[in-house]
């Protein structure tokens, strides 16, 4: 019994959203209770006490949409990039990197990704990955670190054709083997959707073999509309949208979740909402790839649920839910609009997904709540509050005052993986070796040097 005492308690539960002096016990993997500090003490004398140092007790955080594969970059600089475009961006940098990425530098990345998650507050990720070098195993090889670290994750492969036809069936035979895989696991810890690249990657033969091999296993995972690219593409080349096109081939749905989504229409839209189809933004990340900024509040009015994730620029969700609020406004050009709607992804939306994809499972608990009964997905931040704080001003003080580096513990199904703003239960410094070596050979084979 584990009792994380000692702090406000940020519950996001209807019945009991703020206490002031709280606590929350966990047994096992689950929480038991959630009350006073005094009240749970008495109720659980024997539980070791975990000290939130009068810090902030909120359910772990949701990064709905990153990029493992992106883990090494921190730092590179690639010889003769400089892209002026979306696409150049792609091909100069992103797929020049996933082209070279082994089972071991996926694995580096997967480490580097997840504990700087963990920094942050993140208990659950869902990533979209690329390695076009080594396919067959990558998705098993992020598995395998998710499992040694402790990260709730759930995980897809980038189908695309632009590295070739054997590339292509690689990525959805990977694709389908993980999905599979999933499915017959008694576990809420590791779950699959099935990716797939930007739609001008993606011929019509692409997606029918896609719907093919997921048979309705899983829901997909898609880039829609990022960039100008696949609006050309699909009115060009198919005469329609993009998301007219993912609607012909059966990959719309309650369970699908569509990355970006800046340039969709009205109408496009409107399917969204009928299909019951989410939608992921990235803020920081769209900003800065400088393709436009999602119409967010339209999304809303048009009844799509939105979640919100980082593309892997940052692991730190509460930077993304900071950059969210003012580039919404900057783009309807109103200084009132986009809090609520910054609050409802990250902390309702954000688990509504997660809870389709984990809490289904035959071991499956609530996620993004603190309750009894729900999973023990806990972060603790410290924010000594300048203000006064209480329950109905706390989405103001996350919103302008929490940072993700406030991130002082991290517990993700009961297993407490960050302690104190140190590591619990891993060789830390052997990671980081392994990772730097990995940096060093895929830095040096992407400018024809050693490091």
């Amino acid at each position: 019994m584990l009792l994380v005492e000692n702090g406000r308690v940020v519950t996001r539960s209807n019945a009991n959203p703020y206490i002031e002096d709280g606590a929350v016990a966990i047994d096992g993997t689950k929480i038991v209770a959630v009350g006073g500090r005094e009240e749970l003490r008495r109720a659980y004398p024997e539980a070791t006490c975990l000290d939130a140092h009068g810090g902030l007790i909120m359910p772990g955080l949701i990064n709905c949409h990153t990029h493992i594969y992106s883990g090494l970059a921190r730092g590179l600089a690639i010889k003769g990039c400089n892209p002026t475009n979306f696409l150049e961006n792609l091909e100069q940098q992103w797929w020049n990197i996933d082209r070279h990425l082994t089972l071991d530098g996926t694995r580096a990345c997967a480490y580097v990704t997840m504990m700087e998650s963990f920094r942050s507050g993140v208990t659950t990720i869902f990533d979209h990955h690329a390695s076009f070098r080594q396919i067959p195993g990558s998705l098993f090889a992020i598995k395998d670190v998710a499992q040694e670290l402790g990260m709730r994750a759930c995980l897809c492969y980038e189908v695309s054709d632009r590295d070739g036809k054997q590339k292509l069936q690689e990525s959805i035979q990977e694709n389908a083997d993980f999905a599979r895989w999933a499915a017959a696991q008694d576990s809420d810890m590791i779950a699959a959707m099935f990716g797939g690249h930007a739609l001008f990657t993606l011929p019509d033969e692409a997606l029918d073999a896609m719907a093919q091999a997921n048979d309705g296993l899983t829901g997909f995972h898609v880039h829609v509309c990022e960039g100008m690219n696949d609006v050309y593409d699909s009115a060009q080349k198919h005469g329609c949208t993009s998301i007219h096109r993912l609607l012909d081939h059966g990959i719309l749905g309650e369970k699908t979740m569509l990355g970006h989504c800046i340039h969709i229409t009205p109408a496009d839209m409107d399917i969204l909402a009928s299909t019951h189809t989410k939608i992921v933004n990235n803020p920081q990340s769209n900003a800065n790839n400088a393709v436009g900024t999602a119409p967010v509040l339209e999304f809303f009015k048009r009844g799509i649920t939105v979640t919100m994730g980082t593309d892997a620029y940052t692991h730190d969700m509460l930077q993304s839910l900071k950059a969210f609020v003012p580039l919404q406004r900057l783009n309807s050009a109103l200084p009132n609009v986009a809090w609520g709607e910054a609050m409802t992804m990250l902390f309702k939306n954000n688990a509504e997904v997660a809870n389709m994809y984990f809490s289904t499972k035959p071991q499956g608990k609530p996620l993004g709540v603190l309750e009894p009964g729900a999973a023990a997905d806990v972060a603790v931040f410290d924010y000594p509050a300048p203000t006064p704080l209480g329950a109905d001003n706390i989405d103001g003080h996350i919103l302008f005052g929490v940072e993700g580096h406030d991130c002082r513990t991290t517990i993700v199904n009961g297993r407490v993986v960050y302690r104190d703003r140190e590591f619990v239960d891993c060789d830390k410094e052997k990671i980081d070796a392994f990772v730097m070596q990995q940096a060093k050979e895929l830095w040096g084979e992407l400018n024809g040097r050693a490091y």
